[in-house]
C-alpha cells in the first residue's frame, strides 16, 4: 500500500537495467497493473551487464577528458608545483637568515667584548696618568718647598 502511494506521484520515473527510465503509470487513475517479468529478477541478471547507465557511466570513463578542462587542470598543476618551488625557497631562505641571524648576535656579543675590553683598558690608563699627575704635583710642591727652605 505504501509502495502505490509512492509511485502515485505525477512525473516520477522509474529506472528499470533492462529498459532505462521509464514513466511511472499513476495507479490511482488506471487500475493496478502487474510488475514487469524483468522487474522480479534478482539484481545480478545478465540483463545488468548491458545496463544503458552502466555503459554510459563507461563510456564517460573511456572518453577523453575535455581540452578546455585538461588545460584548467595542467595550469592548476604548474601553479601547484611553482607554489611547492617557491615554498622550498622560503625554507631554505628561512634557514639562511636564523643561521645569518646567529652569526649577527655572535658578532654583536664579541663587538660588545671588545669595548668593555677598551673601556677597561681606558680607564685604567686614566687611573695611571692621575697617579703620575698626583706624583708629578707632589714632587714639584716637595721641590719648591726644599728650594724655599735651603739657605743662599
Amino acid at each position: 500500500m505504501s509502495e502505490e502511494k509512492f509511485l502515485a506521484f505525477k512525473g516520477l520515473k522509474h529506472y528499470d537495467p533492462g529498459m532505462g527510465w521509464a514513466q511511472v503509470h499513476n495507479f490511482e487513475d488506471s487500475p493496478q497493473s502487474p510488475l514487469p517479468q524483468h522487474a522480479k529478477e534478482p539484481a545480478a541478471s545478465p540483463d545488468v551487464l548491458h545496463d544503458p547507465l552502466l555503459g554510459e557511466l563507461f563510456e564517460q570513463l573511456n572518453r577523453p577528458a575535455q581540452d578546455e578542462l585538461a588545460q584548467n587542470w595542467k595550469v592548476i598543476a604548474g601553479s601547484v608545483s611553482l607554489l611547492s618551488q617557491r615554498m622550498n625557497q622560503q625554507r631554505e631562505l628561512r634557514k639562511r637568515l636564523s643561521t645569518i641571524d646567529v652569526e649577527l648576535d655572535a658578532l654583536r656579543q664579541t663587538i660588545l667584548k671588545d669595548l668593555q675590553e677598551i673601556q677597561r683598558s681606558a680607564d685604567q690608563q686614566l687611573s695611571m696618568a692621575r697617579l703620575r699627575a698626583e706624583v708629578s704635583s707632589l714632587a714639584q710642591a716637595r721641590l719648591a718647598s726644599r728650594l724655599r727652605n735651603s739657605p743662599p
